[in-house]
């Protein structure tokens, strides 16, 4: 069985994120900042072009084409940015969040979004980031079915390591299923929608063992599960590092 997952993937943020980048130590953005970015974002304030430098993994023009696209799917999309924790290099992070829903022959569809990005800025505009943490949740049905996913944010080159989706209430005999797929970075880029295949689950939810890359970077997984009470489905960005260090960034 085949089904389409419902949802823009990798970048699905839409606006800040294009491309993972390594950032040199600089200074982060301050307040005023990341109020104008959000305000942008949000379609009440200055144009995204007008917060974001043209650089190493922004493309201002790109990251509005990728915002309306996402508004086009979610009309009532809303981004907030709150200051995140500090790393250990002592780089700044920003705490990413989006929120949306449509409805679609009678079923409301739900998205909840997050990322930890590292930030620089300068002359009052982000001038390039790095993704240290990022997932979305889309659920659907009359209440959202409470699931976690317990994917790792980093792995070390060539590891195998879990990826596991469990629904946190029992089943009670219902019968569920579930898919999952590596996605490609062109299919992030271009915010496909990619079509997994189902199979039934035995227990509460989905467990998969899988391997990294040898090659650092980063590995992004979707994940797809279908409950009689409605759809989850998910992706995840897990960095992929070659020194253990990097593990906590």
């Amino acid at each position: 069985m085949h089904r389409r997952l419902g949802l823009p993937v990798g970048a699905v943020l839409a606006g800040v994120v294009l491309a993972s980048t390594s950032v040199r130590a600089a200074a982060g953005p301050g307040a005023a900042e990341l109020q104008a970015l959000q305000s942008a974002l949000n379609g009440g304030g200055p144009a995204l072009a007008a917060v974001l430098a043209d650089g190493p993994g922004l493309d201002p023009q790109l990251v509005e084409l990728r915002r309306r696209v996402l508004l086009r799917q979610f009309p009532d999309a809303s981004w907030t940015l709150a200051p995140g924790p500090r790393l250990r290099d002592g780089r700044s992070t920003v705490e990413l969040r989006l929120q949306g829903s449509y409805t679609q022959a009678g079923s409301t569809f739900r998205l909840e979004a997050s990322q930890l990005l590292a930030l620089t800025s300068s002359n009052g505009r982000i001038t390039s980031q790095a993704v240290i943490r990022e997932q979305t949740i889309l659920r659907s049905g009359a209440e959202d079915l409470p699931v976690s996913l317990l994917i790792p944010d980093a792995v070390l080159t060539g590891q195998r390591y879990d990826v596991d989706v469990i629904f946190d209430d029992p089943l009670d005999g219902a019968v569920a299923a579930g898919g999952l797929m590596a996605l490609s970075t062109s299919q992030t880029t271009a915010l496909e929608s990619p079509r997994l295949e189902l199979s039934a689950l035995g227990g509460g939810g989905l467990f998969k063992t899988v391997q990294a890359p040898y090659s650092p970077g980063e590995q992004t997984w979707a994940v797809l599960l279908v409950h009689p009470k409605g759809i989850v489905s998910a992706t995840k960005r897990v960095r992929v590092v070659a020194d253990r260090a990097q593990l906590t960034p």
